[in-house]
């Protein structure tokens, strides 16, 4: 309880974000309450907040982080995220044809692994068009991966079509049913205000027999070991964001976002309730994240 504290101290409300990516207005979505009607409440890290706030917060944070993002995960996990991402597409082993929705996507990291999974496949080239849309709420996250594609040559000569949208993957309004064969996601769903209508809008943009794929912070099973991971979670990674990237809050939350993350078992489970079947979880570094795999039956 005194961490808990301790850590409320650096939290402050940030100025109101008008508009989002491509001029989108977020504030104009939320349904107008009347004087005796209560908003709906949800979590910030560890603050409480109003429902219609928490979509202008998280793109605050990431529209701060943009730039430093790639550093800082190297720094925050010694490298190690490579290795998770590496491993997360050899679980999903994408083959020629694959028509991928990368939800959450913006710097290109899983696009990147899935053009070289593709062109690391003999003859790939010459057997079925595959596609990707990398998708991502926060358009300053898409400009870094779309300078980073064209910089690493992931434009040219590529066996995969690339393309970019801006979209809340809450609200993929603009994806008709049955689009892709894949979906992934792949630390971002965390962020995300309703993670059931996540959920729903991968389940309903999926085809049948198209598979759901999540790689996310979680819970270590080992209470030891959850308390030394938490011991550098708090104390030492919000200062690395503040010598490194100039920032302590947005790291402090993503901190504490990864402490409200549901478990393993309970997120498997909310995968189940959006209609997925055959869900299976493996954890990854004892636990510190894990992937989820599901498929549209």
């Amino acid at each position: 309880m005194s961490l808990r504290r301790s850590v409320l101290r650096f939290i402050s409300v940030p100025k109101p974000y008008q508009k989002l990516c491509s001029g989108r207005n977020y504030s104009a979505q939320a349904e107008p309450k009347s004087d005796g009607e209560e908003k709906r409440k949800t979590h910030f890290g560890f603050e409480t907040v109003n429902e219609d706030e928490k979509t202008k917060k998280v793109y605050e944070v990431f529209e701060t982080v943009a730039d430093k993002y790639d550093t800082m995960n190297d720094m925050m996990s010694f490298g190690i995220h490579r290795v998770w991402k590496d491993i997360f597409m050899m679980r999903f082993a994408p083959t020629p044809g694959t028509k991928l929705l990368d939800m959450a996507g913006g710097t290109g990291d899983i696009t990147f692994r899935y053009i070289n999974y593709l062109r690391n496949r003999k003859n790939a080239m010459a057997e079925k068009h595959s596609s990707v849309t990398v998708c991502d709420i926060n358009q300053n996250m898409l400009n870094v991966g779309k300078n980073r594609a064209e910089k690493l040559g992931y434009l040219k000569d590529s066996p995969v079509e690339v393309d970019w949208l801006c979209a809340d993957a809450e609200q993929l309004t603009m994806i008709p049913d049955d689009s892709y064969n894949a979906y992934t996601i792949a630390f971002g769903i965390r962020n995300c205000t309703h993670i059931d209508k996540v959920l729903e809008e991968a389940y309903r943009v999926l085809q049948p027999g198209g598979r759901f794929m999540c790689l996310e912070f979680s819970q270590l099973p080992n209470p030891a070991m959850q308390w030394l991971y938490d011991q550098y979670s708090f104390q030492v990674i919000p200062v690395m964001g503040q010598l490194v990237a100039g920032q302590w809050k947005p790291y402090q939350y993503l901190v504490e976002s990864i402490r409200q993350f549901p478990n393993q078992e309970k997120f498997k489970s909310m995968i189940e309730e959006a209609g997925f079947r055959q869900v299976t979880y493996e954890n990854l570094t004892f636990g510190v994240c894990a992937i989820h795999s599901g498929f549209k039956i």
